[in-house]
Protein backbone atom coordinates (compact mmCIF):
# COMPACT_ATOMS: atom_id res chain seq x y z
CA UNK A 1 0.00 0.00 0.00
CA UNK A 2 2.81 2.44 0.90
CA UNK A 3 4.57 1.80 -2.43
CA UNK A 4 1.31 2.28 -4.34
CA UNK A 5 0.55 5.57 -2.57
CA UNK A 6 4.12 6.81 -3.11
CA UNK A 7 3.91 6.10 -6.84
CA UNK A 8 0.52 7.81 -7.06
CA UNK A 9 1.92 10.86 -5.29
CA UNK A 10 4.87 10.94 -7.69
CA UNK A 11 2.44 10.83 -10.65
CA UNK A 12 0.16 13.49 -9.11
CA UNK A 13 -2.88 11.18 -9.01
CA UNK A 14 -4.44 13.13 -6.18
CA UNK A 15 -8.10 12.39 -6.96
CA UNK A 16 -7.48 8.64 -6.89
CA UNK A 17 -5.62 8.97 -3.59
CA UNK A 18 -8.48 10.94 -2.07
CA UNK A 19 -10.93 8.21 -3.02
CA UNK A 20 -8.70 5.58 -1.42
CA UNK A 21 -8.32 7.59 1.79
CA UNK A 22 -12.08 8.05 2.17
CA UNK A 23 -12.47 4.26 2.36
CA UNK A 24 -9.66 3.75 4.92
CA UNK A 25 -9.78 3.77 8.70
CA UNK A 26 -8.03 6.76 10.30
CA UNK A 27 -5.75 4.46 12.32
CA UNK A 28 -4.65 2.63 9.17
CA UNK A 29 -4.00 5.95 7.41
CA UNK A 30 -1.80 7.10 10.29
CA UNK A 31 0.11 3.79 10.25
CA UNK A 32 0.64 4.11 6.49
CA UNK A 33 1.89 7.69 6.81
CA UNK A 34 4.44 6.57 9.41
CA UNK A 35 5.81 4.03 6.93
CA UNK A 36 6.41 6.75 4.33
CA UNK A 37 9.98 7.92 4.85
CA UNK A 38 9.84 11.05 2.70
CA UNK A 39 8.67 13.96 4.88
CA UNK A 40 7.38 15.92 1.91
CA UNK A 41 5.17 13.01 0.86
CA UNK A 42 3.85 12.73 4.41
CA UNK A 43 2.70 16.34 4.30
CA UNK A 44 1.25 16.00 0.78
CA UNK A 45 -0.71 12.93 1.82
CA UNK A 46 -1.99 14.69 4.94
CA UNK A 47 -3.27 17.58 2.85
CA UNK A 48 -5.26 15.13 0.73
CA UNK A 49 -7.18 13.81 3.72
CA UNK A 50 -10.88 14.67 4.01
CA UNK A 51 -11.39 17.59 6.39
CA UNK A 52 -13.67 15.43 8.50
CA UNK A 53 -10.90 12.94 9.32
CA UNK A 54 -7.65 14.93 9.19
CA UNK A 55 -7.71 15.81 12.90
CA UNK A 56 -8.38 12.17 13.87
CA UNK A 57 -5.50 10.94 11.71
CA UNK A 58 -3.22 13.64 13.11
CA UNK A 59 -3.92 12.51 16.71
CA UNK A 60 -2.65 8.98 15.89
CA UNK A 61 0.60 10.12 14.26
CA UNK A 62 4.02 9.99 15.83
CA UNK A 63 5.13 13.29 17.41
CA UNK A 64 7.97 13.74 14.88
CA UNK A 65 5.56 13.53 11.96
CA UNK A 66 3.12 15.85 13.73
CA UNK A 67 5.89 18.41 14.15
CA UNK A 68 6.81 18.18 10.45
CA UNK A 69 3.19 18.65 9.40
CA UNK A 70 2.68 21.67 11.66
CA UNK A 71 5.85 23.24 10.24
CA UNK A 72 4.70 22.68 6.66
CA UNK A 73 1.00 23.60 6.64
CA UNK A 74 -0.41 27.10 6.38
CA UNK A 75 -1.77 29.16 9.25
CA UNK A 76 -5.38 28.59 8.11
CA UNK A 77 -4.82 24.84 7.90
CA UNK A 78 -3.26 24.84 11.36
CA UNK A 79 -6.15 26.80 12.86
CA UNK A 80 -8.68 24.36 11.38
CA UNK A 81 -6.67 21.38 12.61
CA UNK A 82 -6.44 22.61 16.21
CA UNK A 83 -10.10 23.62 16.39
CA UNK A 84 -11.18 20.24 15.00
CA UNK A 85 -9.10 18.16 17.43
CA UNK A 86 -10.44 16.96 20.76
CA UNK A 87 -8.84 18.93 23.57
CA UNK A 88 -7.18 15.91 25.19
CA UNK A 89 -5.59 14.92 21.84
CA UNK A 90 -4.35 18.49 21.33
CA UNK A 91 -2.82 18.52 24.82
CA UNK A 92 -1.13 15.13 24.26
CA UNK A 93 0.37 16.47 21.04
CA UNK A 94 1.64 19.71 22.62
CA UNK A 95 3.25 17.82 25.51
CA UNK A 96 5.46 15.91 23.06
CA UNK A 97 6.65 18.63 20.66
CA UNK A 98 9.30 21.40 20.96
CA UNK A 99 8.42 24.75 22.55
CA UNK A 100 8.50 26.64 19.25
CA UNK A 101 5.82 24.32 17.85
CA UNK A 102 3.67 24.83 20.95
CA UNK A 103 3.98 28.59 20.53
CA UNK A 104 2.89 28.48 16.88
CA UNK A 105 -0.05 26.18 17.59
CA UNK A 106 -1.37 28.28 20.47
CA UNK A 107 -0.95 31.44 18.41
CA UNK A 108 -3.33 30.05 15.77
CA UNK A 109 -5.95 28.71 18.18
CA UNK A 110 -8.91 30.85 19.13
CA UNK A 111 -8.92 32.37 22.62
CA UNK A 112 -11.32 29.80 24.08
CA UNK A 113 -9.34 26.83 22.80
CA UNK A 114 -6.06 28.43 23.86
CA UNK A 115 -7.34 29.01 27.40
CA UNK A 116 -8.56 25.43 27.65
CA UNK A 117 -5.26 24.00 26.42
CA UNK A 118 -3.26 26.19 28.82
CA UNK A 119 -5.50 25.04 31.67
CA UNK A 120 -4.91 21.40 30.80
CA UNK A 121 -1.15 21.93 30.51
CA UNK A 122 -1.10 23.27 34.08
CA UNK A 123 -2.24 19.96 35.56
CA UNK A 124 0.60 17.80 36.96
CA UNK A 125 1.99 15.24 34.56
CA UNK A 126 0.32 11.81 34.85
CA UNK A 127 -2.62 13.23 36.78
CA UNK A 128 -6.28 12.63 35.90
CA UNK A 129 -6.64 16.29 34.91
CA UNK A 130 -3.81 16.03 32.36
CA UNK A 131 -5.45 13.18 30.41
CA UNK A 132 -9.14 14.12 30.64
CA UNK A 133 -11.30 15.66 27.93
CA UNK A 134 -14.14 18.17 28.24
CA UNK A 135 -15.98 16.81 25.17
CA UNK A 136 -18.72 14.98 27.08
CA UNK A 137 -22.50 14.92 27.29
CA UNK A 138 -23.76 16.61 30.47
CA UNK A 139 -26.99 18.29 31.47
CA UNK A 140 -28.96 19.31 34.61
CA UNK A 141 -30.82 16.63 36.52
CA UNK A 142 -34.00 18.70 36.07
CA UNK A 143 -34.11 18.04 32.31
CA UNK A 144 -36.76 15.75 30.92
CA UNK A 145 -35.76 12.77 28.80
CA UNK A 146 -37.05 14.54 25.71
CA UNK A 147 -34.95 17.65 26.31
CA UNK A 148 -31.87 15.56 27.15
CA UNK A 149 -32.14 13.63 23.88
CA UNK A 150 -32.54 16.92 21.98
CA UNK A 151 -29.36 18.15 23.68
CA UNK A 152 -27.49 15.03 22.62
CA UNK A 153 -28.68 15.37 19.00
CA UNK A 154 -27.56 18.99 18.94
CA UNK A 155 -24.06 18.45 20.40
CA UNK A 156 -23.17 14.78 19.77
CA UNK A 157 -20.86 15.42 16.80
CA UNK A 158 -18.56 17.51 18.99
CA UNK A 159 -18.41 14.97 21.84
CA UNK A 160 -15.79 12.27 22.24
CA UNK A 161 -18.36 9.81 23.60
CA UNK A 162 -22.12 9.85 24.21
CA UNK A 163 -22.68 6.39 25.69
CA UNK A 164 -22.76 7.73 29.25
CA UNK A 165 -24.35 11.08 30.10
CA UNK A 166 -23.46 13.03 33.24
CA UNK A 167 -26.05 14.75 35.40
CA UNK A 168 -25.41 17.91 37.45
CA UNK A 169 -27.24 20.06 39.95
CA UNK A 170 -27.59 23.85 39.66
CA UNK A 171 -24.02 24.33 40.99
CA UNK A 172 -22.57 21.98 38.35
CA UNK A 173 -21.91 19.36 41.00
CA UNK A 174 -21.91 15.83 39.64
CA UNK A 175 -24.93 14.03 41.08
CA UNK A 176 -25.40 11.04 38.79
CA UNK A 177 -25.00 9.33 35.45
CA UNK A 178 -27.44 7.92 32.95
CA UNK A 179 -26.59 5.53 30.08
CA UNK A 180 -27.77 6.53 26.61
CA UNK A 181 -29.69 3.26 26.36
CA UNK A 182 -31.71 4.11 29.46
CA UNK A 183 -32.54 7.53 28.02
CA UNK A 184 -33.81 6.06 24.78
CA UNK A 185 -36.17 3.55 26.43
CA UNK A 186 -37.57 5.97 29.06
CA UNK A 187 -40.79 7.99 28.56
CA UNK A 188 -40.13 11.48 27.16
CA UNK A 189 -41.69 13.35 30.07
CA UNK A 190 -39.61 11.52 32.72
CA UNK A 191 -37.19 13.69 34.69
CA UNK A 192 -33.51 12.77 34.45
CA UNK A 193 -33.16 12.67 38.25
CA UNK A 194 -35.74 9.89 38.36
CA UNK A 195 -33.81 7.55 36.06
CA UNK A 196 -30.16 8.42 36.71
CA UNK A 197 -27.77 6.35 38.79
CA UNK A 198 -27.48 8.54 41.88
CA UNK A 199 -24.85 9.25 44.53
CA UNK A 200 -24.90 5.74 45.99
CA UNK A 201 -23.59 4.34 42.71
CA UNK A 202 -21.54 7.34 41.55
CA UNK A 203 -17.94 6.66 40.60
CA UNK A 204 -15.59 9.54 39.81
CA UNK A 205 -11.98 10.68 40.24
CA UNK A 206 -10.36 13.94 41.25
CA UNK A 207 -8.31 16.06 38.84
CA UNK A 208 -5.17 15.47 40.94
CA UNK A 209 -5.53 11.68 41.21
CA UNK A 210 -2.71 9.64 39.67
CA UNK A 211 -3.48 8.21 36.24
CA UNK A 212 -2.59 4.71 37.44
CA UNK A 213 -5.36 4.93 40.07
CA UNK A 214 -7.76 6.01 37.31
CA UNK A 215 -6.86 2.94 35.25
CA UNK A 216 -7.36 0.68 38.29
CA UNK A 217 -10.84 2.14 38.89
CA UNK A 218 -11.81 1.71 35.23
CA UNK A 219 -10.67 -1.91 35.35
CA UNK A 220 -12.44 -2.61 38.64
CA UNK A 221 -15.82 -1.25 37.52
CA UNK A 222 -15.56 -2.07 33.77
CA UNK A 223 -16.08 1.57 32.76
CA UNK A 224 -15.88 3.03 29.25
CA UNK A 225 -15.36 6.51 30.71
CA UNK A 226 -14.78 8.05 34.15
CA UNK A 227 -16.01 11.49 35.23
CA UNK A 228 -13.39 13.87 36.62
CA UNK A 229 -14.35 16.38 39.33
CA UNK A 230 -12.60 19.18 41.19
CA UNK A 231 -12.35 19.47 44.98
CA UNK A 232 -15.98 20.65 45.22
CA UNK A 233 -17.13 17.63 43.16
CA UNK A 234 -17.97 19.87 40.21
CA UNK A 235 -17.78 18.05 36.88
CA UNK A 236 -14.84 19.30 34.81
CA UNK A 237 -14.24 16.46 32.33
CA UNK A 238 -14.11 12.74 31.62
CA UNK A 239 -11.40 10.19 30.85
CA UNK A 240 -12.32 7.83 28.02
CA UNK A 241 -11.33 4.21 27.52
CA UNK A 242 -8.79 4.97 24.76
CA UNK A 243 -6.80 7.14 27.16
CA UNK A 244 -7.16 4.55 29.94
CA UNK A 245 -5.69 1.88 27.64
CA UNK A 246 -2.76 4.21 26.86
CA UNK A 247 -2.17 4.68 30.60
CA UNK A 248 -2.18 0.93 31.21
CA UNK A 249 0.33 0.40 28.39
CA UNK A 250 2.54 3.23 29.68
CA UNK A 251 2.49 1.97 33.28
CA UNK A 252 3.23 -1.61 32.20
CA UNK A 253 6.18 -0.43 30.10
CA UNK A 254 7.49 1.56 33.06
CA UNK A 255 7.20 -1.49 35.32
CA UNK A 256 9.09 -3.66 32.83
CA UNK A 257 11.88 -1.09 32.64
CA UNK A 258 12.11 -0.86 36.42
CA UNK A 259 12.15 -4.65 36.74
CA UNK A 260 15.21 -4.64 34.47
CA UNK A 261 16.66 -1.82 36.65
CA UNK A 262 16.44 0.78 33.88
CA UNK A 263 15.44 4.36 34.54
CA UNK A 264 12.03 4.75 32.83
CA UNK A 265 12.03 6.57 29.50
CA UNK A 266 9.00 7.96 27.66
CA UNK A 267 10.78 7.85 24.30
CA UNK A 268 10.69 4.93 21.89
CA UNK A 269 13.88 2.86 21.80
CA UNK A 270 14.91 3.75 18.23
CA UNK A 271 14.31 7.44 18.91
CA UNK A 272 16.35 7.53 22.11
CA UNK A 273 19.93 8.72 21.66
CA UNK A 274 22.87 6.65 22.85
CA UNK A 275 23.81 9.01 25.69
CA UNK A 276 20.31 8.89 27.18
CA UNK A 277 20.30 5.09 27.01
CA UNK A 278 23.68 5.15 28.74
CA UNK A 279 22.34 7.39 31.53
CA UNK A 280 19.30 5.17 32.00
CA UNK A 281 21.46 2.08 32.51
CA UNK A 282 24.81 3.00 34.01
CA UNK A 283 23.65 3.96 37.52
CA UNK A 284 22.12 0.58 38.31
CA UNK A 285 24.93 -1.28 36.54
CA UNK A 286 27.39 0.42 38.87
CA UNK A 287 25.27 -0.32 41.92
CA UNK A 288 25.03 -4.00 40.96
CA UNK A 289 28.74 -4.17 40.17
CA UNK A 290 29.64 -2.75 43.58
CA UNK A 291 27.10 -5.06 45.24
CA UNK A 292 28.83 -8.02 43.61
CA UNK A 293 31.88 -7.13 45.71
CA UNK A 294 30.26 -8.98 48.61
CA UNK A 295 29.91 -12.11 46.48
CA UNK A 296 33.57 -11.89 45.51
CA UNK A 297 34.64 -11.41 49.12
CA UNK A 298 32.68 -14.48 50.19
CA UNK A 299 34.37 -16.64 47.53
CA UNK A 300 37.79 -15.17 48.34
CA UNK A 301 37.36 -15.95 52.04
CA UNK A 302 36.74 -19.60 51.24
CA UNK A 303 39.26 -19.81 48.40
CA UNK A 304 41.88 -21.84 50.28
CA UNK A 305 39.39 -24.56 51.18
CA UNK A 306 37.88 -24.61 47.71
CA UNK A 307 41.25 -25.61 46.29
CA UNK A 308 41.48 -28.56 48.69
CA UNK A 309 38.04 -30.12 48.19
CA UNK A 310 37.25 -31.42 44.71
CA UNK A 311 33.85 -30.53 43.30
CA UNK A 312 33.03 -27.53 45.51
CA UNK A 313 34.10 -24.84 43.05
CA UNK A 314 32.33 -26.42 40.07
CA UNK A 315 28.98 -26.28 41.86
CA UNK A 316 29.05 -22.51 42.54
CA UNK A 317 27.55 -21.30 39.19
CA UNK A 318 24.75 -23.87 39.37
CA UNK A 319 23.84 -22.95 42.93
CA UNK A 320 23.87 -19.22 42.23
CA UNK A 321 21.76 -19.63 39.07
CA UNK A 322 19.24 -21.85 40.86
CA UNK A 323 18.92 -19.43 43.76
CA UNK A 324 18.57 -16.41 41.47
CA UNK A 325 15.98 -18.11 39.27
CA UNK A 326 13.96 -19.20 42.30
CA UNK A 327 13.90 -15.67 43.68
CA UNK A 328 12.99 -14.15 40.32
CA UNK A 329 10.06 -16.53 39.86
CA UNK A 330 8.29 -15.51 43.05
CA UNK A 331 9.24 -11.81 42.87
CA UNK A 332 7.67 -11.56 39.40
CA UNK A 333 4.41 -13.06 40.67
CA UNK A 334 4.31 -10.88 43.78
CA UNK A 335 5.14 -7.67 41.88
CA UNK A 336 2.39 -8.39 39.35
CA UNK A 337 -0.02 -9.25 42.16
CA UNK A 338 0.73 -5.96 43.92
CA UNK A 339 0.26 -4.03 40.65
CA UNK A 340 -3.13 -5.66 40.02
CA UNK A 341 -4.27 -5.32 43.62
CA UNK A 342 -4.52 -9.10 44.07
CA UNK A 343 -1.86 -8.96 46.80
CA UNK A 344 -1.67 -6.36 49.55
CA UNK A 345 1.08 -5.75 52.15
CA UNK A 346 -1.29 -7.15 54.79
CA UNK A 347 -1.17 -10.49 52.94
CA UNK A 348 2.58 -10.86 53.54
CA UNK A 349 2.48 -13.78 55.98
CA UNK A 350 -0.01 -15.66 53.80
CA UNK A 351 2.28 -15.17 50.80
CA UNK A 352 5.38 -16.14 52.80
CA UNK A 353 3.79 -19.32 54.17
CA UNK A 354 2.63 -20.33 50.69
CA UNK A 355 6.07 -19.70 49.16
CA UNK A 356 7.88 -21.62 51.92
CA UNK A 357 5.73 -24.67 51.15
CA UNK A 358 6.37 -24.26 47.42
CA UNK A 359 10.09 -23.83 48.14
CA UNK A 360 10.19 -27.03 50.19
CA UNK A 361 8.74 -28.99 47.29
CA UNK A 362 10.90 -27.28 44.65
CA UNK A 363 14.06 -27.49 46.77
CA UNK A 364 13.57 -31.19 47.53
CA UNK A 365 12.89 -32.04 43.88
CA UNK A 366 15.92 -30.09 42.66
CA UNK A 367 18.18 -31.63 45.32
CA UNK A 368 17.14 -35.19 44.44
CA UNK A 369 17.59 -34.66 40.69
CA UNK A 370 20.91 -32.90 41.25
CA UNK A 371 22.17 -35.74 43.47
CA UNK A 372 21.38 -38.23 40.69
CA UNK A 373 22.96 -35.94 38.09
CA UNK A 374 26.21 -35.67 40.05
CA UNK A 375 26.41 -39.46 40.48
CA UNK A 376 25.89 -39.97 36.74
CA UNK A 377 28.64 -37.45 35.94
CA UNK A 378 30.97 -39.18 38.43
CA UNK A 379 30.28 -42.57 36.84
CA UNK A 380 30.85 -41.29 33.31
CA UNK A 381 33.95 -39.18 34.01
CA UNK A 382 35.47 -41.34 36.77
CA UNK A 383 36.04 -38.29 39.02
CA UNK A 384 37.11 -38.74 42.63
CA UNK A 385 34.55 -36.33 44.11
CA UNK A 386 33.32 -37.54 47.49
CA UNK A 387 29.66 -38.54 47.87
CA UNK A 388 29.59 -36.27 50.93
CA UNK A 389 30.42 -33.37 48.62
CA UNK A 390 27.26 -34.27 46.71
CA UNK A 391 25.31 -34.02 49.95
CA UNK A 392 26.82 -30.60 50.71
CA UNK A 393 25.86 -29.26 47.26
CA UNK A 394 22.32 -30.69 47.36
CA UNK A 395 21.68 -29.55 50.93
CA UNK A 396 22.92 -26.06 50.04
CA UNK A 397 20.63 -26.04 47.01
CA UNK A 398 17.63 -27.06 49.13
CA UNK A 399 18.30 -24.28 51.65
CA UNK A 400 19.11 -21.70 48.96
CA UNK A 401 15.78 -22.26 47.19
CA UNK A 402 13.88 -21.73 50.46
CA UNK A 403 15.80 -18.55 51.26
CA UNK A 404 15.56 -17.25 47.67
CA UNK A 405 11.78 -17.66 47.50
CA UNK A 406 11.37 -16.07 50.93
CA UNK A 407 13.49 -13.08 49.84
CA UNK A 408 11.69 -12.92 46.50
CA UNK A 409 8.27 -12.45 48.12
CA UNK A 410 9.50 -10.22 50.95
CA UNK A 411 11.40 -7.47 49.14
CA UNK A 412 8.58 -6.31 46.80
CA UNK A 413 6.14 -6.08 49.72
CA UNK A 414 8.70 -4.18 51.83
CA UNK A 415 9.20 -1.78 48.90
CA UNK A 416 5.44 -1.25 48.74
CA UNK A 417 5.33 -0.43 52.47
CA UNK A 418 8.19 2.06 52.00
CA UNK A 419 6.24 3.79 49.17
CA UNK A 420 8.76 2.56 46.59
CA UNK A 421 7.88 0.87 43.32
CA UNK A 422 7.90 -2.92 43.94
CA UNK A 423 9.18 -3.38 40.37
CA UNK A 424 12.59 -2.20 41.60
CA UNK A 425 12.87 -5.41 43.61
CA UNK A 426 13.07 -7.76 40.66
CA UNK A 427 15.48 -9.35 38.24
CA UNK A 428 19.02 -8.07 38.78
CA UNK A 429 18.36 -6.79 42.32
CA UNK A 430 16.95 -10.09 43.58
CA UNK A 431 19.71 -12.04 41.80
CA UNK A 432 22.47 -9.95 43.39
CA UNK A 433 21.09 -10.38 46.90
CA UNK A 434 20.28 -14.08 46.51
CA UNK A 435 23.71 -14.85 45.00
CA UNK A 436 25.45 -13.58 48.13
CA UNK A 437 23.07 -15.43 50.47
CA UNK A 438 23.40 -18.66 48.44
CA UNK A 439 27.18 -18.57 48.75
CA UNK A 440 26.97 -17.91 52.50
CA UNK A 441 24.67 -20.91 52.89
CA UNK A 442 26.85 -23.10 50.68
CA UNK A 443 30.12 -22.27 52.36
CA UNK A 444 28.50 -22.43 55.80
CA UNK A 445 27.32 -26.00 55.19
CA UNK A 446 30.66 -26.92 53.60
CA UNK A 447 32.52 -25.55 56.66
CA UNK A 448 30.44 -27.75 58.95
CA UNK A 449 31.28 -30.86 56.93
CA UNK A 450 34.96 -29.88 56.68
CA UNK A 451 35.06 -29.22 60.42
CA UNK A 452 33.89 -32.76 61.10
CA UNK A 453 36.18 -34.18 58.37
CA UNK A 454 33.22 -35.43 56.39
CA UNK A 455 34.64 -34.20 53.07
Amino acid sequence: MVEIISKMLANNKFSAIKEMLIEMNVVDIAAMMEEIEDEENQVRLFRLLPKSSSADVFSYLDSDIQTNIVAAITSNELSFLIEDMFIDDAVDFLEEVPANVVTRVLAHANSETRNLINKFLQYPENSAGSIMTIEMVSFPETYTVKRAIQEIRHTALDKETIYTCYCMDDKRKLVGTVPLRRLIVSPEDTLIKDIMYDDDQLIFVNTMDDQEEVADIAKKYDLLSIPVCDKEQRLVGIITIDDIVDVIEEENTEDFEKMALLLPSEDEYLKTNVFKLYKNRIIWLMILMISATFTGQIIEGFESKLSLIAGLTAAIPMLMDTGGNSGNQVSTLVIRGLALGDIKPADYFRVLWKEIRVALLCGLSLAVVNYARMWIIKAVTGSDVSSNTFIVVCLAMFCAVIVAKSIGCTLPIVAKLLKLDPALMAGPMITTIVDALTLLIYFGIANIFIGYNLI
